[in-house]
């Protein structure tokens, strides 16, 4: 069978004039990057007249398996689909981290022949975006350091710096260091610990920001730790948005590129949806939405997480509405949720699909109920499917009013998704009736359990007097009309990865929370979650290699 990599190696790409064209973009407004990707500087590009946007489509997914689902994959085929049937179209998708390219999970570039070009590029460096968020947040953990050993102005106690640095590899040995050895020119010995880079505040700017001065702005506004007075201090105060601005100052164009078949694609930014809000950036999402009639984009994980904070995040501080949902699962996973083992996962298995499709139920009533938004189940369908495993999720979802659809694009590219796309077409024709889960004006807690009991069915809520005592003291400090973002495990609805299907009664525990007042939510960090992965025990790195001719091999 061709690989991924042999797939997009085989293929021809289009000139980014072209790419640029089919979305209405002018070749000026293009900053090349190699021949097939450029950053769109948006300076550069005239107000649309009209104000009017395209209908936004959301892609997520039940929760993930190790048997696979193919959500990016199926971003893409939607989105080659709509064009081969005559939409004006653009898709929109995160950068992919080289923490879990090298690491367990992949690249995030779709697979088959539903990919974006050049994948290769893509899912390593890039145009530098990481890169740059990386140097803008290390900057600042080092103005921290050398503020201390400068004498400590602003009087930050050394036991609540709050700031820590990130690297975009998975690096376990990372999580918990100490800096400032090595005695009295090196600074003040402290604790400290390595995020890795899509977790940064940083990274969420950049995706939540309006524009450069609304970047600026936020930057100012993060809080890096606080005095022995328990007063927040914040990077304005160090001096440090201006130069950590200038760092981000082209990582802020969103990037365009284009699928196997030619679709315009802008991929920008790249937060996780497990440790955060796991949307690509609002500028490259209002960007398509203004040039296309559609606009495909996904949110990571399932339902759960990814779509709950494109709606609730992303799309509450942006305005942004999607006009309809596409929720990606297969027979396989399904039979995962369902008990049976990944070994046996071929083979036709009625009682575990049956209980497997819980998850799939409960992730169309979130999205369908709770998100207020139409929806269809995109099945990515493989060759050991039966028909009769396929008619009963047929069955299933007709009960919930919810059309199937069978989806072949990573065999057949667009052509296998054109059922989806119109079927999407018809779903995004009205007016969005999008809403949120809970209210700004909930407190924090509310909005925690609110989240907790709907969208993953706790019974409860549950964190330590320390953290309790935290969230009551940022409510008070003027925060509590932020939206918040849970971290915890993305497959299982609750906080234990090893509960499949749709777990009943549990409760939800946070160890910790963080203050994220660029970004402008709470981070709720649950058991098991963190936000500096390990490397497996075998992994991807080492079937990673290139040749004496540059042709890179085993990337997927």
């Amino acid at each position: 069978m061709t690989s991924d990599i042999e797939i997009a190696q085989q293929a021809s790409m289009h000139p980014m004039e072209d790419i640029a064209a089919r979305l209405g973009l002018p070749a000026t407004a293009l900053e090349m990057y190699g021949a097939h990707k450029a950053k769109v500087n948006l300076h550069k590009l005239p107000v649309p007249a009209d104000g009017k946007l395209g209908r936004l489509i959301l892609v997520s997914a039940i929760s993930p398996t190790p048997a696979g689902e193919g959500k990016t994959t199926t971003t893409i085929g939607l989105g080659d689909a709509l064009q081969r049937i005559g939409k004006s179209v653009c898709i929109c998708l995160r950068e992919p981290s080289m923490g879990p390219v090298f690491g367990m999970k992949g690249g995030a570039t779709g697979g088959g022949h539903a990919q974006v070009m050049p994948m290769e590029d893509i899912n390593l460096h890039f145009t530098g975006d990481f890169a740059a968020i990386a140097a803008a947040h290390n900057l600042l953990a080092a103005l921290i350091d050398n503020h201390l050993h400068q004498g400590n102005a602003l009087g930050l106690d050394i036991r609540r710096i709050t700031w820590r640095r990130v690297l975009d590899t998975n690096d376990r040995a990372l999580r918990q260091v100490v800096v400032g050895l090595g005695g009295k020119a090196n600074g003040y010995p402290r604790e400290d610990g390595f995020d890795i880079v899509v977790a940064s505040e940083v990274m969420a700017i950049l995706c939540l920001a309006s524009s450069l001065a609304d970047l600026k702005r936020r930057l100012g506004n993060i809080v890096v730790g606080y005095r022995a007075d328990g007063q927040a201090v914040t990077a304005g105060q160090l001096q440090a948005q201006g130069a950590m601005a200038v760092l981000l100052k082209e990582a802020i164009k969103p990037n365009l590129v284009q699928t196997l078949e030619h679709t315009p694609a802008l991929i920008h930014g790249g937060p996780f949806a497990n440790i955060a809000h796991g949307c690509n950036s609002v500028l490259a999402t209002r960007l398509a939405m203004q040039h296309a009639d559609y606009v495909v984009t996904e949110a990571g994980f399932g339902a759960d997480l990814g779509a709950e904070k494109f709606i609730d995040i992303k799309c509450r501080k942006s305005g942004l509405r999607p006009q309809a949902c596409v929720i990606v699962a297969t027979v396989r996973a399904l039979k995962y949720h369902g008990g049976e083992p990944l070994a046996a996962l071929a083979q036709e298995s009625l009682p575990a699909l049956k209980q497997g499709l819980a998850n799939l139920q409960k992730h169309v009533e979130n999205v369908s109920t709770h998100y207020g938004l139409p929806c269809v189940v995109a099945l990515n369908r493989f060759a050991q499917d039966t028909e009769t495993e396929l008619a009963l999720v047929q069955a299933c979802m007709a009960e919930q009013g919810v059309n199937v659809v069978m989806c072949t694009h990573w065999a057949d590219g667009g052509a296998g998704a054109e059922a989806l796309a119109h079927e999407v077409v018809r779903l995004a024709a009205g007016a969005s009736a999008m809403r949120f889960v809970y209210a700004d004006e909930d407190t924090l807690w509310e909005k925690l359990r609110k989240l907790a009991t709907t969208v993953y069915g706790a019974a409860d809520i549950a964190a330590s007097a320390q953290v309790r005592a935290q969230l009551q003291a940022w409510q008070e400090a003027g925060y509590g009309h932020y939206p918040v973002c849970v971290a915890k495990t993305p497959y299982s609805f609750s906080t234990d990865a090893a509960l499949r299907g749709v777990a009943v009664g549990h409760t939800l525990t946070v160890r910790e929370v963080r203050l994220c007042a660029g970004a402008e939510f709470i981070v709720m960090i649950c058991d098991g979650v963190n936000t500096m992965p390990g490397l497996p025990a075998e992994p991807a790195a080492n079937r990673i290699d290139i040749d004496d001719d540059g042709r890179v091999s085993g990337l997927f």
